[in-house]
């Protein structure tokens, strides 16, 4: 790829979050690496109505709103961070923004870990969340229990796109998923893209961190493309030019769409991984922002339509 193809924004966001080679032995830097670097790349965001910590049926979590609804529509959130960093801290920015900008509340999951909590551990607490969210206490909360969308970035995006297949399975009609730069095939072959943050050591010590070897990766809770996506709630699916995972997230969207799932799959051209989760450094990260604030405005309207099965 062309490097002169970089946007100058990913350029300097490219400086900002110290690297830490990743190993067993330093992936406690390389989380507190990801925690110090985020007010210089999410910001603050801004101030909402209500956020507080709620136990979603045994799973920690966060919840935002931004409305004095009685009964909100509701996006379960999964961050990314390659299922061994982050949490709901290194996220608040970007669910603040984006419970403020689509009218929707936000129920940020502070999912189990690897490696200490390997697969399926992190896809069941998900799964308990919007279990959660469909039953009793939802509404305790001024949530709609009937009008959930699930979203996540890069390895929450696999989570978001595994927990709405486990939807769909279980009879659980979803409003829609949203999967920013997501992890979607345990055996992709990566393109040499190093040099734009991500790089492909840091992709296999996620996958052996989630899945550890002895873990088979076709099963389709890991391997995405293998799986049934017939019946899948529409999409939105979000790709960077010059992220290692563009082709797998753009495959995706192409599977979900011969599946007879509404998608819409937008590629930012010059930019790198996870951009819209850094507000505070990408211009284009706002842009992604008010798209998906857009999308779930028409979710919550009805004006999305489901595929095959509607």
């Amino acid at each position: 790829m062309d490097p002169g193809r970089l946007h100058p924004q990913a350029r300097a966001a490219m400086r900002v979050q110290q690297r830490v080679p990743l190993t067993r032995a330093t992936l406690p830097a390389a989380r507190l690496s990801m925690v110090q670097a985020t007010p210089a790349e999410v910001g603050s965001g801004p101030a909402i109505r209500s956020v507080v910590t709620v136990d979603a049926g045994g799973v920690p979590a966060r919840l935002y709103r931004d409305g004095d609804e009685d009964a909100m529509p509701v996006v379960l959130y999964a961050h990314g961070g390659g299922w061994v960093m982050g949490g709901v801290g290194t996220h608040d920015g970007l669910c603040r923004h984006l419970a403020a900008a689509s009218g929707w509340a936000v129920l940020s999951v502070d999912y189990r870990l690897a490696p200490e909590h390997p697969y399926p551990a992190p896809l069941d607490d998900m799964v308990r969340a919007l279990t959660w969210l469909r039953g009793p206490e939802a509404p305790r909360h001024g949530l709609d229990p009937g009008r959930t969308a699930v979203a996540g970035d890069s390895s929450g995006g696999h989570l978001a796109a595994a927990t709405a297949r486990r939807a769909r399975d279980a009879g659980t009609r979803l409003a829609g998923q949203i999967l920013v730069c997501p992890v979607i095939d345990p055996a992709a072959d990566y393109p040499a893209l190093d040099e734009y943050g991500l790089d492909r050591e840091e992709m296999r010590f996620f996958w052996d961190a989630f899945a550890p070897p002895g873990v088979d990766r076709t099963q389709p809770d890991l391997d995405l493309l293998r799986a049934d996506l017939t019946g899948l709630p529409p999409a939105v699916v979000i790709t960077a030019e010059l992220d290692l995972l563009s082709v797998e997230g753009e495959r995706y969207a192409a599977a979900l769409l011969a599946a007879g799932v509404p998608v819409t799959a937008v590629r930012y051209q010059g930019l790198i991984h996870n951009f819209p989760r850094k507000l505070a450094l990408f211009d284009a990260a706002h842009v992604a922002l008010a798209q998906l604030a857009a999308v779930l405005h028409g979710w919550r309207n009805g004006h999305i339509r489901h595929g095959r099965e509607a």
